[in-house]
């Protein structure tokens, strides 16, 4: 898997520090990708939690029968968990049936110890007050307590996806904070970085002049942003 090797300047953890998914949203918008934010229902379970890393892809199935005897039904789920490296996030398309929860408390336990930085699933996540507890971010489609095994299980990962309607490879940059999920093609993200960065200098600009008691109209012609 393709690694961006970004400045210091634009470190992860810099990123973490300085930018949120609306200012690279906006920055993606006015490169022409307008599809880089997972639909509305992906939220947090702490809100006050920011994500950033890069993807590692599952790609999960219904299933209707429970597992022969000896049969392992997470054996993908297990080697992805177990193949996490610092800065990654598990990403898991889980379709549309609103059968499929991924994740729970002790994935989450597991993937934080490998440097994981975070979850996203457009499936259900469950033991919801362990993982706040444990302050590891996980952005999902919905709570419940389901099991997975019968009903669902990862088919392939580290392959193109579609979660929540947008598409994502191993190695995209994953935002997500309170406003919900966005993810920068890596093959992009150089230039939506940069684009975030000169949108941000705006959007201070804009600040500083509307606090000094300036009005709307004229601080949004003079920097074009709103």
């Amino acid at each position: 898997m393709a690694t961006l090797h970004t400045k210091p300047e634009t470190s992860l953890s810099d990123l973490k520090q300085r930018f949120y998914t609306a200012l690279l949203s906006d920055a993606l918008d006015d490169l022409g990708y307008m599809n880089q934010a997972m639909h509305h229902k992906i939220r947090p379970l702490d809100a006050s939690l920011v994500m950033v890393g890069r993807a590692r892809t599952a790609l999960c199935m219904d299933v209707y029968d429970r597992p022969r005897h000896g049969e392992n039904p997470y054996e993908l789920e297990i080697r992805l968990v177990d193949d996490l490296k610092t800065d990654e996030i598990p990403v898991f398309a889980c379709g549309s049936s609103g059968r499929i929860g991924p994740w729970g408390g002790l994935l989450s336990t597991a993937a934080k110890v490998r440097g994981a930085t975070g979850a996203v699933m457009d499936g259900f996540v469950r033991d919801t007050k362990e993982i706040v507890a444990a302050g590891f971010p996980v952005f999902h489609g919905g709570i419940a307590p389901l099991d997975c095994k019968g009903r669902g299980k990862v088919v392939a990962l580290d392959v193109g996806i579609e979660c929540a309607g947008v598409k994502v490879h191993s190695g995209d940059l994953v935002f997500g904070d309170a406003d919900g999920v966005v993810v920068v093609p890596q093959e992009i993200e150089a230039k939506v970085i940069a684009a975030a960065q000169e949108r941000l200098r705006g959007e201070r600009n804009t600040l500083a002049d509307l606090e000094a008691g300036e009005s709307l109209a004229s601080v949004f012609a003079k920097y074009g942003i709103l």
